[in-house]
């Protein structure tokens, strides 16, 4: 709707609106916009004093453009919509110069003003207003009725910022199953692209139109904008669109779901709701009005999807999600059932993230952790000197190892005595620091040099923790690979658990054989979960970003151990 205009209080619309039929007195009030053939009053039943929209519509504008079928279906498809958010049709009536139709008013306008005012809002207000949106579309299909016009001009506010879809000038009903509509309709930066194809079209295209709401809303500019109709439709028809690396993964995830080119492909409305963005994370009952022109504080968001969180973990996936491995060891030979282990484990964090966990403000707290299923073993320290002897490791229990870039190993028990050399056929080899083959004696070297290295120079993680007894018949887990990427080294240990870590110098065990992940945090505080009570009870955004990270890294483990 625009703005007033001079002309607009034009003579043919009486000071008071009489509906005969419901003997029924409005006075006409402050000018609300126009729109297409109707313009928009706020009027008052004079006998109550309760206030409404007015629609308002010319009849001779109406036959002038044949448009009294179009506002016949209009009426009867809203007058027959009772839902929260739907805008409230409570009459309609005529004279000899207009049709009057009594909606409900919503006095906070549409998005449209908020997203000029705002631009682009918070994935937290987001959420919210796509639920409101979701929630009263659901109601239109299930009622078989298609909106086709679906625009953030058409979705208005009430004073507690509620959503209420309105404008059903365009709405039609399905018939019969697999009714394909062909009508050329809808809003050039909204329309969907089966419809300008011609081709046919029904309840998707109202999916389409939700996706480039929230697109709208979270960047800042519809998907499709260009300065010329043409080009819009041409980049409609090709889904040309871009999503700006400041979008989070899972709102990206969404919106690329419902921007396809195949109404096919799109999800219904019901499956929206189950999308991560929208169920991995709370949904506020109510905004403030200050919303309408300034974002929230962030401080004050109840859920992991702070904003001064968002685009670092959104940045965090997106960047190296996929990242490339910068540095690895080399296996001249494995065993298989090493590749068991990684196996098992990418598809318990496969069923993981397929469950959605909730996303929560914080890790569960310690009632909630499993100790029993905590490792004995993790690496507190490493070196990558690959470039030139090899990959250097210390244990928890002060056990370390090297991993030779000929692909041979020594392990240094905790007791700094008893050595193990492993060969590249995995065959062990025992022997101790003062009694060893002569062709041993650069490598017990280099795995001196490593140690010393490591002692004087790195913190051990997990400082703190219980040393575990070694002695003469001791064989403990050593590295069997690794690799390096931008952001994490991922170690695999012979015992089963996967290692990673990260750059924020925070690091994730998982183990297969227990089911749980170990996060250790900047502090060197365990907390051990079990996989079962993440899927049910949830974890927080930042534990869930390196699960999806450390999932993604195991396809590359696979690729090695293949």
């Amino acid at each position: 709707m625009s703005s007033i205009k001079p002309d607009d209080k034009a003579s043919d619309i009486p000071e008071k609106l009489y509906d005969a039929t419901a003997r029924r007195t409005y006075k006409r009030l402050r000018f609300f916009g126009k729109g297409g053939f109707a313009k928009c009053y706020e009027i008052m039943d004079v006998v109550t004093g309760e206030v409404y929209a007015g629609k308002i519509v010319s009849k001779k504008l109406m036959m002038k453009h044949n448009q009294k079928e179009k506002m016949t279906q209009e009426i009867t498809i809203h007058k027959s919509l009772n839902h929260r958010n739907i805008v409230g049709f409570h009459s309609f009536f005529d004279d000899p110069l207009n049709i009057y139709i009594v909606l409900e008013l919503c006095k906070k306008r549409s998005m449209m003003e908020l997203h000029k005012r705002r631009k682009i809002i918070t994935d937290y207000e987001c959420r919210y207003y796509i639920h409101q949106v979701l929630t009263g579309v659901k109601y239109l299909h299930d009622k078989h009725i298609i909106h086709r016009d679906l625009k953030l001009g058409n979705l208005f506010l009430n004073d507690e910022l509620h959503v209420k879809i309105g404008d059903f000038g365009l709405a039609t009903k399905i018939e019969f199953e697999g009714e394909r509509k062909k009508t050329l309709c809808g809003t050039p930066n909204y329309i969907a692209p089966e419809i300008l194809n011609k081709k046919g079209h029904s309840y998707e295209v109202d999916v389409w139109s939700i996706g480039c709401v929230m697109y709208t809303l979270l960047v800042g500019q519809p998907p499709f904008e260009t300065k010329s109709l043409k080009d819009t439709y041409t980049k409609i028809r090709k889904c040309d669109y871009r999503l700006p690396s400041t979008i989070r993964t899972n709102a990206a995830e969404m919106i690329c779901s419902m921007l396809q080119s195949d109404p096919h492909k799109r999800p219904n409305v019901t499956s929206l709701f189950d999308y991560e963005f929208m169920c991995c994370a709370h949904i506020p009952n109510s905004l403030p009005i200050s919303c309408l022109t300034m974002a929230p504080r962030a401080d004050q968001l109840e859920n992991a999807d702070r904003m001064d969180d968002t685009r670092l973990e959104s940045s965090f996936l997106k960047n190296n999600l996929h990242d490339a491995i910068t540095a690895s060891g080399t296996m001249s030979r494995h065993n298989e059932g090493y590749r068991t282990d990684i196996d098992n484990l990418y598809k318990q964090l496969s069923n993981l993230i397929a469950s959605k966990p909730p996303k929560l403000v914080a890790n569960l707290d310690d009632e909630n952790t499993d100790p029993a299923v905590q490792p004995l073993f993790w690496v507190s320290k490493w070196v990558d000197y690959s470039d030139k002897y090899g990959f250097g490791y210390q244990l928890c229990d002060e056990g370390m190892g090297v991993m030779f870039n000929d692909t041979t190993k020594l392990i240094m028990l905790a007791n700094g005595l008893n050595v193990h050399f492993i060969d590249k056929e995995g065959v062990e080899t025992y022997m101790d620091i003062h009694s060893y083959p002569s062709q041993m004696e650069k490598k017990m070297k280099l795995l001196s040099y490593f140690k010393r290295y490591m002692t004087e120079h790195l913190v051990k993680a997990g400082a703190g923790a219980v040393n575990i007894e070694s002695d003469q018949i001791s064989r403990i887990p050593h590295l069997h690979t690794w690799f390096r990427t931008m952001c994490a080294v991922v170690m695999h240990l012979t015992n089963g658990t996967v290692q990673l870590n990260f750059s924020d110098h925070q690091k994730i065990i998982l183990c297969p054989l227990m089911r749980a992940v170990t996060l250790m945090d900047n502090n060197k505080n365990f907390r051990t979960y079990r996989f079962s009570t993440i899927q049910e009870q949830g974890c927080s955004s930042d534990l869930y970003q390196k699960i999806r990270y450390a999932h993604e890294k195991l396809k590359k483990l696979l690729e090695k151990l293949a």
